[in-house]
């Protein structure tokens, strides 16, 4: 390990079996911390932490499967961390995906919005007791700059109207924004904090549910876009820096400041998603 700045740490990561997750999992791992990560593939997961661990020479990985599709799933997730781990420093709300076509969960919720979204609240809400009793302790949601072109649309929310794979996406990344400041302004004393990043246009398996065409538009693209090494490094800053340690309700990217979107700032519009998200997940909430 090149350094002890996160030992004594417990971090949750989902979506780390690849990716920018995995890149942040290994990079905090290498710090020290006791990194937990979440991948709805228990074999992949298992060699996943076992590539860490040899990687870094820090043993403290753990692996949780979940289906972040599935809000039974997340709901057993959160448990069985809890009944593993006294304490939670560090909750990065990674996992993330586009679609090129309208699916939906098992839940019966349009598929970008429940993964992206939906199960990230639910995750966070089940948690936030833990992370309350563990402060000083951080939230990080990774976002997109997709967020800039989103909109929520209370109407049509699981896109049944109309669906496209933008509009999906760049609906669930300003969801995103949304929620991390609406938690930062909901945890405000608590010692809790809670900011959203933009990673970059990263290099992953990302455009792999974009179908043959959007995957062949997006290997094209991929040619000028950065290493999920790279594109980890502000989630990785956010997670461990002492520089941003009361730092909350931003929005980051290459580890410094930027204005997010103006629909992401509206606090009518947040404190509404966090409702509808509750009366959406109250089912697995209680």
């Amino acid at each position: 390990m090149k350094s002890e700045t996160m030992r004594g740490k417990v971090v949750l990561i989902t979506g780390a079996t690849s990716g920018i997750g995995k890149a942040t999992a290994v990079e905090l791992a290498d710090m020290g911390a006791t990194v937990v990560i979440i991948g709805r593939d228990l074999d992949k997961g298992k060699r996943v932490t076992e590539e860490i661990a040899s990687a870094t020479g820090n043993q403290a990985i753990d692996f949780i499967k979940c289906d972040l599709a599935s809000l039974d799933e997340v709901k057993k997730a959160a448990s069985e961390f809890m009944s593993r781990y006294q304490h939670l420093d560090v909750l990065i709300d990674n996992a993330g995906g586009v679609n090129g076509k309208r699916k939906v969960t098992i839940d019966g919720y349009e598929y970008t919005f429940g993964v992206n979204h939906l199960a990230h609240f639910l995750l966070t809400d089940l948690l936030l007791d833990l992370l309350k009793a563990s402060a000083p302790s951080r939230i990080v949601v990774v976002s997109s700059a997709a967020h800039t072109g989103g909109h929520i649309d209370f109407e049509d929310l699981m896109r049944e109207k109309r669906y496209g794979a933008f509009t999906a996406y760049s609906q669930s990344k300003l969801a995103n924004a949304l929620f991390a400041f609406e938690l930062a302004r909901r945890l405000e004393g608590t010692g809790v904090t809670a900011n959203a990043v933009h990673p970059g246009g990263v290099r992953t398996n990302f455009g792999k549910g974009l179908g043959r065409g959007g995957r062949a538009l997006f290997n094209v693209v991929s040619v000028f876009m950065i290493s999920a090494k790279k594109g980890a490094q502000t989630s990785i800053y956010l997670a461990s820096s002492p520089e941003v340690a009361n730092v909350t309700g931003r929005y980051f990217a290459k580890r410094r400041v930027k204005e997010p979107s103006p629909e992401s700032k509206d606090e009518v519009v947040a404190r509404r998603l966090w409702e509808v998200s509750e009366q959406l997940t109250k089912r697995w909430l209680s």
